[in-house]
């Protein structure tokens, strides 16, 4: 996948950071007589993956002025090669990366002016400017130079006035100001371009001085990059859909040439192993597994008393596994990665509930995207968990350009999205034991509540995520422990790109985190008391998914809640009038928007949403997603199934309106939101919204009719 596109972010950037000395500072007419980069990889400078070459400007001699400042005369370049040579070199060293540099216009101006002085065709990179980051992160700074960058961001001044030094500190200003940028609200490549873009004075200056545009129009820049279309069969079915079932197993003891016996009758390559004690549910983490592979190692190695040996002995374990929730090419990236042809398939609790070999992928292709969920589960730190999340806008592109429904790629979105959560504890809890704080008291779950634990999710998203653990009270030693880890958590995702929940529903804070039986007083007490406060909170819980620990603890307590809310009919009543959904169409059909936009989520999915969850809790529907709560509704209720199925369909539609047009906000640099803009919809497509945003406003009416129900 291309890790230039706009959706890049700047902590994990792939990038080259380049500068140049030159005979003058006039770019149409100086030449260049020193060139160098050095590479950004993820975020991270790069030691060593360094570029540096001297040129001889052919016919020219070097001023004394220039020789004052950069030390370099005709005697030190007398024997340098002239920029023809050197171009290819370089131009590969550049590869597709976005290019850095302070004051890049004018570097780019003097590489414009040789490859059309060696007539060498000239295609510009995609670019950003230091100098002109720093003014959008620091506007009351006295100036811009790269002195006075280092000084007010502490970073060293060494090698100044040598392309490869100015480079290096370049880079390294850059990498300073990502924070600082950040905390203007700018995280992407096209968010930076945007804001760039607005300096329109200081880039009118440089156009004037023969510069050439720092930034480039995003629309060309994007243009020029192809949709590679691929098979999305891997992104529309789940691993439950092909899974072979029951799993295999063999006891530990089993010789390996019953196992192979075994094989042959059943017509499998391999066979899990349980651990001594068999029972109905065996979790993945206490399986092993072997394969023909592993017998004909043992027999090649052994010969034929290798077959009289227990399978123990040449098992693999622990058990690779993968949700049967999950996506297909989830299976594919991990197959990948651990270099295996068979996983086991596990339930929300880790216990093995199907087989998948590699025969079963067979065919099943993604191009790179599949390597979006497997390079997730494989970051170490942030910054490679932020590289990896930066596809994430790409693949909803790529999906939408297949075909895709917003609900089909709000899955993949929240499925990715739990699975960063996941690794983002996973870091959080090194980071836990390398100070020394240790490892977790008891064994705990981490959940993503919301949009993210019912699969709705798009591209506009912050952080909704809790913590269940097996023992301990409220600010006891468990409870400081799970604390520490939550803000770990959140400042990870952060981060990458999911800013903090601004509603503080994050299991840093005491209410979002606590013990099975904390969980349950709380809950016990949301459902009875029912300030609106406990509306709201109870209201995100009953989504609740685990992505991350020991998945029966949250599967306890949300059938816990659900049994606590059966029959509360006072309760649900709460819920249903909480619900809001406001008029948007206007008497004469009209769309109600400001600034040329309506917010979907306010005009209608919110509240839909939030009144389908409450219809599930009164009916007892422990599905989580929108569409198969309604679905559930109407099996136990005799109701107007075209009311319903309105509701489904206006779900679908908001999600389709919104996901597309952030796709097309985050191209453009603009943050994507809940806000669509009404003039850019198609006859069909407001046709569409209109019935969605009239199929909601019955949702007062149609709740009176089902909450008293049987």
């Amino acid at each position: 996948m291309d890790r230039t596109a706009g959706g890049a972010l700047l902590l994990s950037l792939d990038a080259v950071v380049i500068d140049t000395e030159t005979t003058g500072l006039d770019p149409r007419k100086a030449r260049m007589i020193e060139l160098a980069g050095v590479r950004l990889s993820a975020g991270k400078l790069a030691p060593g993956d360094t570029f540096r070459q001297l040129l001889r400007p052919a016919g020219e001699s070097i001023p004394a002025a220039a020789t004052r400042i950069h030390g370099i005369d005709d005697a030190v370049v007398a024997g340098a090669p002239p920029f023809a040579e050197v171009w290819p070199g370089f131009k590969a060293f550049l590869g597709g990366s976005v290019v850095i540099g302070h004051t890049v216009g004018f570097d780019l101006a003097v590489l414009k002016r040789e490859c059309d002085l060696a007539d060498i065709p000239w295609s510009r990179p995609r670019t950003l400017d230091t100098r002109l980051l720093a003014q959008i992160a620091a506007p009351e700074l006295a100036g811009y130079t790269l002195e006075k960058l280092a000084g007010w961001l502490g970073v060293e001044t060494a090698g100044r006035h040598s392309a490869l030094g100015d480079a290096v500190m370049a880079a390294r200003i850059f990498l300073a100001l990502v924070p600082k940028l950040r905390e203007h609200g700018i995280r992407t490549v096209a968010e930076a371009e945007r804001a760039c873009r607005a300096l329109t004075a200081v880039l009118d200056d440089q156009v004037r001085s023969g510069w050439i545009d720092a930034v480039d129009a995003t629309a060309r820049v994007d243009a020029e990059q192809t949709l590679q279309r691929f098979d999305s069969y891997a992104f529309r079915h789940r691993i439950r859909d092909i899974m072979r079932t029951p799993a295999i197993f063999v006891s530990p003891d089993t010789k390996v040439g019953d196992a192979l016996a075994r094989m042959t009758d059943e017509k499998i390559s391999a066979v899990y192993v349980h651990g001594p004690q068999s029972g109905p549910e065996i979790r993945a983490a206490d399986a092993g597994i072997v394969t023909e592979r592993d017998v004909l190692r043992a027999l090649a190695r052994d010969g034929a008393p290798a077959l009289q040996r227990p399978v123990a002995e040449i098992m693999s374990g622990p058990l690779a596994a993968v949700s049967a929730e999950a996506f297909v090419y989830r299976a594919i990236g991990r197959m990948n990665r651990v270099r295996t042809r068979h996983l086991g398939v596990v339930d929300e609790k880790g216990c093995v509930i199907g087989a998948l070999s590699a025969r079963d992928l067979l065919r099943l292709r993604a191009g790179e995207a599949i390597s979006l969920g497997d390079e997730i589960d494989a970051a170490a730190d942030a910054h490679a968990l932020a590289a990896a999340w930066a596809k994430l806008p790409r693949v909803a592109e790529l999906l939408l350009a297949e075909g895709l429904s917003g609900r089909d790629i709000a899955e993949v979105i929240s499925r990715e999205l739990g699975a960063l959560s996941r690794q983002a504890a996973v870091v959080a809890e090194q980071i836990m034991r390398k100070s020394g704080r240790g490892r977790p008291p008891c064994e705990y779950a981490l959940l993503v509540l919301g949009s993210a634990g019912r699969g709705e999710s798009l591209l506009a998203m912050d952080q909704d995520n809790a913590v269940i653990f097996a023992q301990g009270e409220p600010d006891g030693e468990e409870d400081r422990w799970f604390a520490e880890l939550g803000a770990h958590v959140a400042d990870i995702l952060h981060e990458v790109g999911v800013p903090y929940c601004k509603g503080g529903v994050m299991a840093r804070n005491a209410l979002w985190r606590g013990s099975v039986a904390t969980w349950r007083d709380r809950v016990g007490k949301w459902i009875t008391r029912s300030s609106p406060a406990d509306l709201l909170s109870v209201d995100i819980f009953f989504d609740l998914r685990a992505v991350h620990g020991d998945g029966s603890l949250a599967v306890s307590v949300r059938q816990a809640a659900f049994a606590a809310a059966k029959g509360q009919v006072a309760f649900i009543k709460l819920l249903v009038e909480n619900v809001s959904v406001p008029a948007s169409l206007k008497f004469f059909g009209g769309i109600r928007t400001v600034a040329g936009r309506i917010d979907l989520k306010a005009a209608g999915l919110f509240g839909l949403v939030a009144w389908v969850r409450a219809m599930a809790i009164r009916y007892h529907v422990m599905e989580r997603s929108t569409s198969a709560r309604l679905t559930g509704v109407k099996a136990r209720v005799q109701a107007s199934e075209s009311d319903l199925d309105a509701l489904g369909e206006a779900q679908g539609t908001f999600l389709d309106l919104i996901l597309s047009q952030q796709v097309e906000d985050i191209a453009q640099g603009i943050p994507p939101s809940n806000a669509i803009a009404v003039k850019r919809l198609s006859g069909r497509d407001l046709d569409r919204l209109r019935a969605a945003l009239a199929a909601v406003s019955t949702i007062d009416e149609l709740g009176r009719d089902l909450l008293f129900r049987d």
